[in-house]
């Protein structure tokens, strides 16, 4: 239950944090930060910002792609030679995926090392 909550939550806070700064390192930062305060193992801290990141891109690439009536998702993925628009969805969510796990990772592994070495 503890997973599913931190997924929410950053995937929550790094929408918002980048919807008002319109950076897209600020699911990192929210990953991070989420598990510099959860406290979780350093493996569930990888998993929950891996799904929580790449569940936030690949909703932001399907509204996007839905907002501009499917123009741009064919010819990004003509760019990186992919077969199908639906793919590059895929990939995006798979770079957001572990742009957020790594980042939850050294969130955990620093409270880790912070508080009980």
């Amino acid at each position: 239950m503890k997973l599913l909550i931190t997924i929410l939550i950053i995937a929550f806070l790094g929408g918002l944090a980048s919807y008002f700064t319109q950076w897209w390192w600020m699911i990192a930062l929210a990953a991070f930060v989420v598990h510099l305060v959860a406290g979780m193992k350093p493996v569930q801290g990888f998993l929950s910002g891996f799904l929580g990141a790449g569940l936030l891109w690949t909703v932001w690439a399907i509204v996007a792609d839905i907002l501009n009536e499917h123009i741009l998702m064919p010819k990004m993925a003509g760019v990186f030679h992919l077969p199908d628009p639906a793919l590059f969805v895929l990939v995006t969510a798979l770079l957001g995926g572990i742009v957020g796990g790594m980042a939850g990772w050294s969130g955990s592994l620093l409270r880790k090392n912070l508080f009980y070495a």
